[in-house]
Order: C-alpha cells, then sequence, then structure tokens
C-alpha cells in the first residue's frame, strides 16, 4: 500500500488491508487533523481492500465529520463500489459522482 499528497487530497494505491491498516489509519488521522475543508481520498490506483480497510476508510470519515470535515471517496474501483453498495455505505460515505447500483457489472 502507498499513500501520497497532502491534508487535502490523497492518493492511496496498492492493497488496503490487514497488513497496512495501522500505516493507513496513521496518514489519514494526520491528513484529517492537520486540514480544513474537504479530504478527497484517490481511489483510483486501489486494487483491493478488506474488512479491515474499509474500516480505516469509516474511521477516517467519522473522525473528519468530528473535526467539522468531510471525507470524500474518488474513483472507487468497481469492485470496491459493489461492496459499498452491498453494506449500504454508499448512502453513508461522500463518493464523487456518486454510485449508480444497477450500473454496476455483476460478478
Amino acid at each position: 500500500m502507498h499513500i501520497r499528497g497532502d491534508h487535502a487530497e490523497l492518493v492511496v494505491g496498492g492493497r488496503l488491508d490487514v497488513r497496512s491498516a495501522a500505516d493507513a489509519r496513521t496518514v489519514l488521522h494526520s491528513a484529517v487533523d492537520d486540514g480544513v475543508g474537504d479530504l478527497v481520498l484517490d481511489l483510483t490506483e486501489l486494487n483491493s481492500w478488506d474488512a479491515t480497510g474499509l474500516g480505516v476508510i469509516m474511521g477516517a470519515h467519522r473522525r473528519a465529520g468530528r473535526a467539522g470535515r468531510r471525507l470524500v471517496l474518488r474513483g472507487v474501483p468497481p469492485q470496491m463500489q459493489r461492496l459499498l453498495v452491498a453494506t449500504r455505505l454508499h448512502r453513508i460515505l461522500a463518493i464523487e459522482g456518486g454510485i449508480a447500483a444497477d450500473s454496476l457489472p455483476r460478478v
């Protein structure tokens, strides 16, 4: 997993899973705490995430809300869009451009 960017926009790539969760959490929390306004997470380079990785995203979402900020997901890959729809988290998280559940490819 790699994350690059600043307190306004971060690009997350690789795998966001149990092995990378602690590092990702640290970077995301620092970005939330050090900035103002929306924090954009660009996920176009993300290959996969597991439940722990999704938990990191949700934790950053809650932390941003407590700080008066909004976490915005950009470029969510299709398989991750399906997971967000299945868990109904697409209704809670801010997703740039939104997700049209009926347009997602079926597996």
